[in-house]
C-alpha cells in the first residue's frame, strides 16, 4: 500500500494487475549471489522500546540476485523485461557490543557471537518505501537479541518506484513471496558458510528459530508466502515456495489477504500474530479481521490498536502505540522462537494499555459489528 502519495490506495488496481501480466515467466531454481557491503541508518531514528536492550546493532548490506526470474519496468507499454534477474538487496541488523554513547546502528561493526546462532525475522517493506522506514522497530528487535534481514523490493521500493515516474508498480507484489523464500534461503546459506556472498551472516543464524514479518503490502506477501495455496507469476505454487522454509511464526502488521486466491491453515500452524488498528485509512481494520478469522488455529493473537494509524506505530511516530507494538512482538518473537513465556500473558500484556491496544487469543478475534468506517486512503496518516 502507498504510504506516501495521498490519492491512491493501490488495493483495486493490485487485484487486477497481480497476476495479469508475468504468467509467461519461467521459474527455474538458478541463482547468483554477489558482495556483501556495509552501510549506515538512513533514517537515523533510535527504539522507544520497553524491554531492556541486551545489544547493539550493526548494520551491513547483501545483495543476492535471483537469475531465474525477473523484475518488470511497469511504466513502459507493454511491460518491459528489466535485465539481470531480481537484485534483492538486503539490509542484515544483528546483535553487537552495546556501548552507551555510540550511534543508534554501527555500519559493518562487529558481531557477538553466539553458539548456535541467532533467531532471525525476515522482514517485508511497505510500499514506496524501505526497511530504514522501520528502523526503530527493526533495531528494537535486534538489541533484544534477533538478526533481522529486511529486502528491499525490486519493483516496490521507494526508489524504483521515483524511478518509474510514480508508475503504479503494485502489480510486483506477487512476485515477493519468491523474493523472501530467496534470500531467507540465501542468508541461512551464508550462515552455514555454504555460500560466500555475505561474510557477516556467517555463524549467526539459528535456522531452526525463524520468523516471517512484514507491513502493509509486505505483510500481505508475508501472509501469501505463509498461508496462501495459489500460484505465483511463474506457476509455482505458493505452498511449494514455503515448503523450502521452515517458520515458526508469523508477523502481520497493517496486511490484508490476497482475496483472488484461498489461504488456509498450515500444518506446522506456526504462531500468527496480527496487528492492526481502528483508525488505519490505508489497510481498513476489516481486511486485517478477515485474514485473522481465515487461519483456524488456537495459537494466533490479534493486537487491535485503538487510535493509531497506518505507519506511526511501526516507524516510532506514534510513540505510545509503537511502545505497545515493541514490547507485545518481542515478547511473542521470544515465546515463538525461543520458548520464553512472558512474566504476564501475552494477551494481558497486550491488553495493558486499553485507551490504547487491546489483545485478542485464538477465537473469536475481533468484532466488527460496532466498528465506525472509516474513509479510506493512502497518503500520509
Amino acid at each position: 500500500m502507498n504510504l506516501t502519495t495521498s490519492n491512491h490506495s493501490g488495493k483495486s488496481h493490485r487485484r487486477t494487475v497481480v497476476h495479469h501480466f508475468m504468467v509467461a515467466m519461467v521459474f527455474v531454481l538458478v541463482a547468483s549471489m554477489v558482495t556483501a557491503d556495509p552501510i549506515g541508518a538512513e533514517s537515523g531514528q533510535s527504539s522507544q522500546s520497553t524491554p531492556t536492550p541486551l545489544f547493539g546493532v550493526g548494520i551491513a548490506r547483501c545483495t543476492f540476485v535471483d537469475q531465474s526470474r525477473s523484475a518488470l519496468n511497469y511504466s513502459t507499454t507493454p511491460y518491459r523485461v528489466m535485465a539481470g534477474g531480481r537484485r534483492l538487496v538486503t539490509e542484515i541488523r544483528y546483535p553487537i557490543q552495546r556501548r552507551s554513547g555510540e550511534p543508534p546502528e554501527s555500519a559493518g561493526a562487529t558481531a557477538i557471537p553466539r553458539t548456535g546462532g541467532y533467531p532471525m525475522v525476515v522482514f517485508a517493506h511497505g510500499y514506496d518505501s524501505t526497511p530504514d522506514r522501520y528502523a526503530a522497530l527493526l533495531d528494537a528487535w535486534v538489541r533484544s537479541g534477533f538478526v533481522v534481514v529486511a529486502p528491499i523490493f525490486p519493483d516496490e521500493n521507494a526508489a524504483e518506484v521515483v524511478a518509474q515516474h510514480g508508475t503504479n508498480t503494485e502489480g510486483d507484489l506477487a512476485n515477493e513471496p519468491g523474493d523472501i523464500t530467496f534470500v531467507t534461503k540465501s542468508v541461512l546459506d551464508a550462515s552455514l558458510g555454504e555460500s560466500t556472498g555475505c561474510h557477516i551472516v556467517n555463524g549467526l543464524v539459528d535456522s531452526s528459530e525463524v520468523a516471517l514479518a512484514g507491513h502493509s503490502d509486505g505483510a500481505e506477501a508475508v501472509g501469501m508466502l505463509a498461508y496462501d495455496h495459489g500460484d505465483d507469476p511463474q506457476g509455482v505454487n505458493y505452498a511449494s515456495l514455503r515448503s523450502h522454509l521452515s517458520y515458526k511464526a508469523v508477523i502481520i502488521l497493517s496486511g490484508a489477504e490476497d482475496t483472488s486466491q484461498s489461504y488456509a491453515t498450515e500444518a506446522s500452524r506456526p504462531d500468527l500474530l496480527v496487528v492492526q488498528s481502528l483508525a488505519d485509512q490505508c489497510n481498513p481494520m476489516r481486511f486485517g479481521v478477515q485474514l485473522y478469522d481465515g487461519i483456524h488455529q488456537s495459537n494466533k493473537w490479534f493486537l487491535e490498536l485503538q487510535t493509531a494509524h497506518h505507519l506511526p506505530p511501526f516507524d516510532g511516530v506514534d510513540r505510545s502505540a509503537f511502545g505497545v507494538v515493541t514490547t507485545t512482538t518481542i515478547a511473542f518473537l521470544r515465546m515463538s522462537l525461543e520458548g520464553v513465556s512472558p512474566s504476564i500473558g501475552l494477551a494481558a500484556l497486550g491488553s495493558r494499555r486499553p485507551s490504547i491496544a487491546r489483545m485478542f487469543f485464538g477465537s473469536p478475534g475481533p468484532s466488527m459489528k460496532n466498528v465506525v468506517p472509516v474513509s479510506e486512503s493512502c497518503g500520509p496518516n
